[in-house]
């Protein structure tokens, strides 16, 4: 199981803003990219740590660098 249980959407965006990522659109998820890559981030209160782990694998972050941008 990935070690990104619990965060929420907000903080999630506020990582991957760090990383050079852009908010695109808005809707049920949130879209966010950095020219090379799309990212979607579901609008929930708390995003389980399986979807976690795959936002963060397709932005390019391991679970430990992502935990270090919050």
């Amino acid at each position: 199981m990935p070690k990104l249980p619990g965060i929420g959407q907000k903080d999630a965006v506020r990582v991957l803003e760090k990383r050079g990522f852009r908010i695109i659109r808005q809707g049920k998820h949130i879209t966010l990219s950095n020219g090379a890559v799309m990212v979607q981030i579901p609008r929930h209160t708390v995003i389980n740590a399986y979807t976690m782990g795959y936002v963060a694998k397709v932005a390019g972050l391991t679970p430990d660098q992502f935990r270090e941008l919050l």
